[in-house]
């Protein structure tokens, strides 16, 4: 769900001559490919409706495991177990934990913070990872989001941003690498972390 081939256009501008880039929702395609990249925006309910309704419940959670993968937006926040937007969503349960909205009325500086998030924020790196060659802690990228995700173990979050409340914008562990904000939309610091994706060799 989602503009895919602004995803897809962003990795073909950072990808090698060799390289071939495939927008798809065919299980097998997905799991035969060398790398995977898992974009999506929207309510988490039609995220999943429309994860189940192209049978990829089993061919997301298999390349989540096995190959370097890649979820940014709703493709970080359904790997989780449950979303309390919709009135509570299941979500695909790789890692345990909950997805939740902003708190309402929120004033940071005399100013209401909105929501959705929807711009650029900072990105402060928790630890290092060869995602970040080349990224400068703190740098700015593009969040669109009202939710946002709660795993329960600490140990897999990469990165986190303030928005209001101090969250986890990055999770990482071992093969896997996932981003609330849109790297295709946040200029060289996205295009940055797509082309060391690509590079990854885990």
């Amino acid at each position: 769900m989602g503009n895919l081939r602004s995803v897809a256009k962003a990795i073909e501008h950072v990808a090698g001559p060799g390289d071939r880039v495939l927008v798809t929702d065919q299980p097998q395609r997905i799991l035969s490919a060398d790398r995977v990249v898992f974009p999506g925006q929207g309510a988490a309910r039609d995220c999943m409706a429309a994860i189940s309704e192209h049978h990829l419940n089993r061919a997301v959670l298999d390349a989540a495991h096995s190959k370097p993968f890649f979820g940014i937006c709703m493709g970080m926040q359904v790997l989780l177990g449950h979303s309390d937007e919709n009135g509570g969503t299941d979500l695909l349960g790789l890692f345990p934990g909950n997805v939740t909205r902003f708190p309402e009325g929120q004033v940071v500086n005399g100013q209401r913070l909105k929501i959705p998030q929807m711009g650029w924020n900072r990105v402060s790196q928790c630890n290092p990872h060869p995602l970040w060659e080349g990224v400068g802690q703190g740098s700015r990228f593009y969040f669109v989001h009202s939710y946002y995700v709660q795993p329960e173990d600490p140990g897999l979050v990469a990165a986190t941003t303030d928005y209001g409340v101090e969250f986890p914008s990055v999770l990482a562990r071992d093969n896997l690498f996932a981003t609330q904000f849109h790297p295709e939309k946040s200029a060289e610091a996205g295009l940055c972390l797509l082309r060391n994706f690509l590079d990854w060799d885990i």
